[in-house]
């Protein structure tokens, strides 16, 4: 699953989908059948019926497709060969940041935004913005959407103060906040393959694009929520105050670092993220925290089965038709225009088959235009997701969170608030782009 690569360029040279040389179906039913099974898996994972595993309809929809010959097994395999060390790195933060929460990080992090708000509400919204952004770069969306989210409802009821603001910051930063690290999110990961850029690179261009959509977002926000957001007293806040989680806070610290060293000598980030992960693991097990059990729980089998499984069946999308269809519409070219114009595709595309396939559809057809319609794309599947409930993943787990809490989340007010924060955020963030493209160079 993990594998060294000295370039990463090579892996997506010639790489733009092309059709089968032989299918058991004609193209028209190769098509047909494939966008029904890609918006079967989907809906699925978005319903997900008495909790049951995404996987339930994504691998059989693979393996039908590679059966029938709507996908030739060569082509799945190279799409599998090609996520599996996404795919790897995903298991590893998880685990990761699930035992993080275990040294008790998130605790920590409720008392410190309890503390840095006192009581006002405006201030914990500044302080949600800091710490979910953070925990989004460092620890990846899921982090943000499975761990904070309920650290955050907690801490609005013990200030006594609205949660719902705050919860919204949770969704759409997990979205906003992932495009600043390759690690901070699974479309990050294929983008930085197809970019050719080291990871510092990477994230020099991507950190003005990064606080200017947060931001954006923050302003949005802050005005949308204006009446849950009431100016008050300052109150001294009297709950315990948990230790600091020193070591789960060096781990993360020296896993991040990791990353950095590991793109340097042309080695899978994944490898990274699996020592920070086994460090953790081993402290939790050997202090009897965690069962073995737990540890594969917190790596989501399922969800990883998932993952790949999406990868094909969207593969096959791609060889019977859509990449064809996207060639025309996709602009070519690495100017201002043309970058918001492939962003903007982006965002579209993601709100209607989710950005994990949006990604794998379209960063391969923006390569050859050059890193800025690469890094282009990714703003679209990252910023524009906050517009559907349908557009990332994360979006739809953050929804699950919430309604477990008995909260009510209403489709019309999140549309409404993407109506505003897309635009706003996505528009500025392409032009910082095109200007850190300026100063620092592809």
């Amino acid at each position: 699953m993990f594998s060294c690569t000295g370039s990463r360029t090579s892996r997506w040279a010639g790489s733009v989908p092309t059709p089968s040389r032989r299918t058991a179906l004609n193209t028209p039913l190769a098509e047909s059948l494939s966008i029904l099974l890609l918006a079967a898996a989907l809906g699925w994972a978005v319903l997900r019926p008495a909790g049951r595993s995404e996987a339930l309809v994504a691998v059989p929809a693979a393996a039908v497709l590679i059966a029938l010959g709507a996908v030739s097994p060569e082509h799945a395999l190279t799409e599998a060969e090609r996520l599996g060390p996404v795919v790897g790195f995903l298991a590893a933060v998880l685990v990761l940041a699930h035992l993080c929460d275990v040294e008790g990080l998130f605790t920590a992090c409720g008392a410190w935004m309890a503390r840095r708000a006192a009581g006002r509400p405006r201030r914990l919204l500044v302080a949600v913005f800091v710490l979910a952004s953070a925990v989004t770069a460092a620890l990846s969306l899921d982090a943000t959407v499975v761990l904070l989210t309920p650290v955050v409802f907690a801490t609005a009821a013990r200030m006594g103060v609205r949660s719902r603001p705050h919860v919204y910051a949770c969704a759409h930063l997990s979205n906003t906040a992932s495009l600043l690290l390759p690690v901070s999110n699974l479309t990050n990961l294929l983008a930085f393959t197809a970019s050719g850029l080291s990871f510092t690179r990477f994230a020099a261009l991507m950190a003005l694009p990064w606080v200017v959509a947060i931001g954006a977002e923050y302003l949005v926000l802050r005005r949308f929520f204006a009446a849950d957001l009431p100016a008050a007293e300052p109150t001294a806040d009297d709950g315990p105050e948990p230790e600091l989680p020193l070591f789960a806070l060096v781990t993360v610290a020296c896993t991040l670092a990791g990353f950095v060293v590991a793109s340097a000598v042309g080695v899978e980030p994944a490898w990274a993220a699996l020592a920070g992960a086994l460090v953790m693991a081993g402290r939790a097990l050997a202090r009897r925290r965690v069962t073995p059990l737990v540890v594969v729980r917190a790596a989501a089998p399922g969800f990883l089965a998932f993952v790949l499984a999406l990868g094909i069946v969207v593969r096959a999308v791609v060889d019977n038709g859509l990449a064809g269809a996207l060639r025309h519409v996709l602009p070519g070219g690495s100017g201002l225009l043309a970058l918001l114009a492939v962003a903007a595709v982006a965002a579209v595309l993601a709100n209607l088959i989710n950005n994990l396939p949006a990604v794998l559809v379209l960063v391969p057809l923006a390569a050859p235009a050059g890193t800025g319609a690469v890094l282009a794309v990714l703003l679209g599947v990252n910023i524009g997701p906050n517009l559907t409930y349908a557009g990332s993943l994360a979006t739809l787990l953050w929804r699950r969170v919430v309604q477990e809490r008995e909260e009510r989340v209403e489709v019309g007010e999140f549309t409404r608030l993407g109506l505003l924060t897309v635009p706003a955020a996505l528009i500025p963030a392409v032009v910082a782009l095109w200007a850190s493209l300026q100063v620092i160079g592809a």
